[in-house]
């Protein structure tokens, strides 16, 4: 599961931190793109010494780079992290994007209601958070499965957070 709790000293408050499927490690996207290298290159072995060679390594040189910028980018947008913390009187969701300014979200956490929307969201099963006159996602990025989890132990934590009061 792409995400975890944890309970620092207070043990009134608990975190839960969530991110994105982390498919392919830095290291995994060198030697992928290190292979792309190596497979375009050898058709190239019969053209060494001609004019054609040069006319045909640029281009095999963009696909390479093309290649590149498309996983590095894909590496930076799953730099997004969510952060939840529910207190036994204030709940605080901070998200930080990777290239777009943080968003912060605050309720009192005894109206904060958590709500499951099977069909009706961009996703299926999304959840959302409402409180303070907002409504926020949590989790978008997440399978099904994971966010219908994350929806049962979402309402746990909220329920835990208010008999705690």
């Amino acid at each position: 599961m792409p995400y975890s709790w944890s309970s620092p000293q207070n043990a009134s408050e608990q975190t839960l931190e969530l991110w994105p499927h982390q498919s392919l490690p830095p290291r995994g996207m060198a030697a992928f793109v290190l292979a792309t290298f190596t497979l375009i290159t050898i058709p190239l072995f019969g053209l060494l010494g001609t004019a054609l060679l040069w006319a045909l390594l640029p281009f095999l040189l963009i696909a390479v780079g093309g290649i590149w910028f498309a996983l590095h980018r894909s590496h930076q947008d799953r730099s997004t992290l969510e952060t939840l913390t529910i207190g036994s009187d204030q709940t605080v969701l901070h998200r930080t994007n990777p290239r777009a300014k943080d968003q912060h979200w605050d309720s009192n956490t005894y109206w904060v209601t958590v709500e499951l929307h099977q069909k009706d969201g961009p996703v299926p099963n999304y959840v959302t958070l409402k409180g303070n006159g907002r409504e926020v996602e949590i989790g978008a990025f997440l399978s099904e499965e994971e966010r219908q989890q994350l929806f049962a132990e979402l309402t746990s934590a909220f329920s835990s957070a208010r008999a705690a009061r």
